[in-house]
């Protein structure tokens, strides 16, 4: 008797990948949210009355909720609920937030009394501030739940398959997010300029826009993994009720906590991406001191960021899918932006040209590329898939640990020194301890076998 043969959506490379465009795009507008006021710190310090430390503390504000345990309940969440419900309540966050951010920072706003009120406490932040950090901190659950929701939902789409290089081309068309608003936002802000001041709310209003659009993407890719469920459950693959084995408990979390390789990752993690994240904050107006030119062009100078990282990134996922080497590539990411980053404190300032200037931001791009295409897809190696949205939000969770406070750290420095040398030789030294730690990756993969350095995609006798 022979086996029924079933061809599943994810066996079709245009369902796949039609998929990952739908999140992806999510992502996209997201990354255009997160930075959409990197650009515009003069003119909001000049309009708004905020200063470098406010500016770091409204950075900050993104993770704040996410550090004090968001996101441990948003991996529960998405291992309990799955990864449409969870994508449509972390995409309504995002929309949210950024609705609160608009009107903490919109003109009519500032005369009310609830921000004259909102003025009368914690005199150091102006209630615009406090009005946009709180719809920041809104914002930030739902950008980072969504982040760990589409990792887990790129993880079932595409296991077996080409999942390096889905998971590279998912974050670069997300980080071309930060390429086009570093040019976006200066334009439309100028575009919208009355009483001779650039706007600074009409870049905010345009990407909460683009955020909606992101939500109905992502409600198009939940009626397609619906039915795909259906045919893994057809197909004998999955159960419309879960076993207890399969069920998710929240006792499996304390194998997330005592998994060596866990604790690695996710402390790489929070050291690689805090001298990341937090230096795109402060970017365009680094630039802007160190070159002489404007925040606008110093944005636009940053906007190359992403650039190679987006070339390369394709040929990085296929390598990592077919040859292997992520634990190495997490080694040469670390070395790249330790020396970017030294490079930005000491070599540009000695040497101020735009042209060197964009060479380390393009090379920065290159060390942004290799480290996340290597690290996500090494994920579901080392951890069960029952539990892997629950390590994926615990890894976020820790990574949030140090976006959260490097920006205020960050502003501070700034404030105390007012110059960029300190800062970029704290953000260089999160560079070298994330290079420790991908040695000690790297030497535990080899003890246990968990196949870091091995290719994804499975041959057919494997």
């Amino acid at each position: 008797m022979t086996q029924k043969i079933y061809k599943l959506m994810n066996d079709n490379p245009v369902a796949r990948w039609s998929a990952l465009i739908l999140i992806a795009l999510m992502m996209f507008f997201g990354y255009m949210f997160v930075d959409v006021m990197s650009p515009l710190k003069t003119l909001v310090e000049d309009a708004r009355g905020w200063d470098s430390g406010v500016f770091g503390t409204y950075a900050a504000s993104e993770y704040i909720l996410n550090v004090c345990g968001f996101l441990i309940i948003a991996g529960i969440i998405l291992d309990k609920m799955g990864i449409r419900f969870t994508g449509v309540l972390s995409a309504s966050l995002m929309v949210c937030g950024a609705a609160i951010k608009y009107i903490g920072i919109s003109e009519w706003f500032q005369g009310t009394g609830f921000a004259d009120w909102m003025n009368s406490w914690w005199v150091a932040m102006p209630a615009s501030a406090k009005m946009a950090s709180l719809g920041f901190m809104i914002f930030g659950c739902g950008c980072e739940m969504a982040g760990t929701t589409v990792s887990k939902s790129i993880a079932k789409w595409f296991r077996g398959k080409e999942m390096a290089l889905a998971m590279g081309l998912e974050m670069a068309i997300a980080r071309l997010g930060v390429f086009a608003v570093m040019w976006i936002a200066p334009i439309i802000s100028e575009k919208f300029a009355s009483n001779g001041m650039n706007s600074i709310v009409a870049p905010v209003a345009f990407c909460g826009a683009l955020l909606c659009c992101g939500l109905i993407f992502y409600i198009v890719f939940t009626v397609m993994d619906k039915k795909f469920d259906k045919q893994l459950v057809e197909a004998g693959m999955a159960t419309e009720e879960k076993s207890e084995d399969e069920e998710f408990h929240i006792s499996d979390l304390s194998k997330i906590f005592k998994s060596k390789m866990f604790w690695i990752v996710a402390l790489l993690c929070v050291l690689y991406y805090s001298a990341i994240f937090p230096f795109q904050r402060y970017a365009a107006n680094y630039l802007s001191v160190t070159l002489g030119v404007t925040d606008a062009v110093g944005a636009k100078l940053f906007s190359c960021f992403p650039i190679l990282a987006m070339c390369l990134t394709p040929f990085l996922g296929i390598f990592l899918d077919h040859k292997g080497k992520g634990a190495s590539m997490l080694m040469v990411g670390a070395i790249i932006m330790i020396v970017c980053h030294l490079s930005f404190a000491f070599l540009l300032p000695a040497v101020p040209s735009k042209g060197l200037a964009v060479t380390l931001i393009v090379i920065l791009g290159v060390s942004f590329s290799l480290v996340p295409a290597a690290l996500w897809p090494s994920v579901p190696k080392i951890i069960d898939e029952k539990i892997l949205g629950s390590a994926y939000c615990l890894i976020f969770w820790v990574q949030n640990l140090g976006l959260c406070f490097v920006p205020l750290i960050i502003g501070k420095v700034l404030n105390a020194t007012g110059g960029y040398v300190a800062p970029m030789v704290i953000f260089s030294s999160f560079g070298v301890l994330a290079f420790l730690f991908s040695i000690m990756l790297k030497i535990e993969d080899k003890k246990k076998g968990y196949g870091l350095e091995l290719p994804n995609i499975k041959k057919d006798n494997e």
